[in-house]
């Protein structure tokens, strides 16, 4: 008998064991299975929500001061590339692209819940007109853009293309002297040797040359009523100013036809 209890045990052990492996091995099918049915439907929504058929962006709020920019611009920019999906659309690739419109001084996208995208734009805004072909802004910086849709009168400025800095410079400076005189420059050029010319309103060219600016504008300031009163029936062309003292007139030519 206890022999055969002694085989009856082994027996019973052998089959727990038996059962034991079997139960692991089902357990380890079960986890795959669920693991692989995770991966599955996590692929799945993954695909659904990056699909940009599935979840597109289908408004957009624009914001921002706009004189030149208009919806469609702002659409035609964002939709010139691939835009994607909610959550695969790359907002620092829009913003570039609108940031390359010419009137676009900055802009930012944000996403919002669930389909839409909130634009803000800050456009350009031109101090001067630079080389009859391109702005300057109020931050002294050149931009592109067509000069026929511009909306205000502005002062045109000509230098040599790297010398966009020294010209304004030289307006602002001129321009605070003029204020005083409640008149203004509406043309100022600075030549590659870095003399300056400028327009007034009323047409006259004062030539400043490179030296003395600032003094030989005041020296015409204060000898133009002297002159004007002269010469009542001439009109003054220009008054060249690049002397130490002194100054040199031009005068319109009359039309023969008056």
């Amino acid at each position: 008998m206890t022999g055969q209890a002694a085989e009856q045990a082994t027996a019973s052990a052998t089959l727990q064991a038996r059962t034991g492996q079997w139960q692991a091995i089902v357990g380890f099918v079960v986890f795959l299975l669920i693991v692989t049915g995770l991966m599955i439907g996590g692929y799945a929504l993954i695909e659904k929500l990056t699909d940009a058929d599935e979840m597109p962006l289908t408004g957009m709020i624009i914001q921002g001061e706009r004189r030149y920019i208009s919806d469609e611009d702002v659409r035609q920019a964002i939709l010139s590339g691939e835009v994607g999906s909610f959550f695969t659309a790359d907002v620092d690739e829009l913003r570039l692209r609108l940031e390359a419109l010419p009137w676009v001084y900055s802009a930012s996208i944000r996403k919002e819940w669930p389909q839409r995208l909130r634009v803000y734009l800050v456009e350009q805004e031109p101090f001067a007109v630079w080389n009859d072909a391109a702005f300057i802004n109020q931050q002294g910086q050149v931009f592109a853009a067509d000069v026929n849709e511009l909306a205000d009168v502005l002062p045109h400025l000509h230098g040599p293309e790297d010398a966009a800095a020294e010209v304004i410079t030289q307006y602002q400076r001129i321009s605070e002297i003029l204020r005083i005189y409640q008149t203004r420059v509406i043309r100022l050029e600075l030549s590659e040797r870095f003399a300056v010319s400028a327009w007034l309103e009323n047409g006259i060219e004062i030539r400043l040359g490179r030296e003395a600016r600032l003094e030989r504008v005041q020296r015409f300031m204060d000898l133009y009523p002297v002159i004007a009163a002269e010469e009542p029936d001439k009109a003054i062309a220009y008054a060249d100013l690049r002397y130490d003292t002194g100054i040199a007139i031009g005068w319109q030519e009359k039309d023969n036809n008056e």
